[in-house]
């Protein structure tokens, strides 16, 4: 059966939407520590997790969230637990990047590169109680440098676990260039495996959703895993926050905070030779030119008004649909805030 490209998206704007509420919160300090954020993940995410059915499994990274909500965990008890209150969905304990739902069974996990063994876990055990069940393990592309993964995915291939490896290839790790790092070609390490290897544009819903079904069904009859690469923008950069795009955005604010320092080490008397201090200073503006032609900072590789120009065809259908959905978004949020001191 095709998809139906008007769910797809509601579940698409509904995740952005949410997690526009989330960096709110962090932003208005209301929720602590770092926040990671699955913002241009939307496509990659709807189109693979609005395939499960019950008894499926996920494994997830520190950029949960999204997948959880689509799952069809409770939205409140997601911001309560990154709010730290007690009556959140893991109670409080867990913040943002270990949310768990043992009824949904998904998990996640901010330790890079754990999905691996999570999902090859949660596998074996659809293999025994629950035949036709599969497990979907969600990370970056920099997940596929720890061994770990790469020990469950050789796990995955000689048992013939029915398990879908996602990798979401954003072309960073952290904050170091992909391509800096990673040696080889990721899909044919996952050949090498004798795991089938499908790269797909993570910017097409339409497309994670013909890739992921096609292996979710396989995984499904018994063929062993797929390996699935998505290649996709992280708007805001690894961490909300982040440095180099707070300094493409807006320039002309966050850089006094950076030239002061700058300024004041290039003229010390003592430390680095001249030589040294002014290949540092090129190394800093070099990142800073870079940032500002990132394809993060490009409007086209966001993959919700992507989709949304698909449905345009309609305005009204579709101004209906997004007053919906702005509308329960808001609301759950204003529950979740409603008995947090402000």
């Amino acid at each position: 059966m095709p998809p139906d490209l008007w769910s797809l998206y509601a579940l698409m704007l509904k995740s952005r939407l949410f997690e526009e509420v989330i960096a709110k919160l962090w932003h208005d300090g209301l929720i602590s520590g770092e926040m990671h954020l699955g913002t241009g993940e939307e496509a990659i995410i709807a189109g693979v997790v609005a395939q499960l059915r019950e008894g499926d499994a996920m494994a997830l990274d520190h950029r949960g969230s999204a997948a959880l909500l689509i799952r069809g965990v409770d939205p409140v008890l997601i911001l309560r637990e990154m709010l730290g209150c007690p009556d959140g969905l893991c109670g409080g304990m867990g913040g943002h990047m270990h949310l768990f739902s043992k009824e949904h069974l998904a998990a996640s996990s901010g330790i890079v590169g754990a999905e691996g063994p999570t999902a090859a876990g949660f596998a074996i055990a659809a293999q025994y109680s629950n035949p036709g069940a599969v497990a979907v393990a969600f990370f970056g592309d920099g997940a596929m440098n720890q061994g770990m993964l790469m020990e469950s995915m050789n796990l995955a291939s000689v048992w013939n676990l029915p398990v879908l490896f996602v990798c979401k290839d954003d072309g960073w790790a952290i904050t170091t260039q992909s391509a800096n790092m990673t040696g080889g070609n990721l899909n044919e390490r996952a050949r090498g495996l004798g795991i089938p290897a499908v790269e797909v544009d993570g910017r097409d819903v339409f497309a994670v959703w013909a890739a992921a079904n096609a292996a979710i069904e396989r995984a499904r009859s018994g063929q062993g895993p797929t390996f699935l690469k998505a290649r996709c923008v992280h708007f805001e950069g690894h961490f909300l926050g982040f440095q180099l795009i707070r300094i493409a955005r807006d320039p002309l604010r966050e850089m006094p905070d950076i030239a002061l320092p700058l300024t004041k080490s290039f003229l010390r008397l003592t430390g680095a030779t001249m030589r040294e201090r002014i290949a540092g200073l090129k190394t800093v503006m070099a990142s800073v030119l870079s940032t500002l032609r990132d394809p993060r900072r490009d409007p086209i590789n966001d993959p919700v008004p992507r989709t949304r120009a698909s449905l345009q065809s309609d305005p009204e259908r579709l101004r209906a649909l997004e007053d919906q959905i702005e509308k329960d978004v808001s609301d759950v949020a204003a529950y979740a805030l409603a008995e947090v001191p402000s």
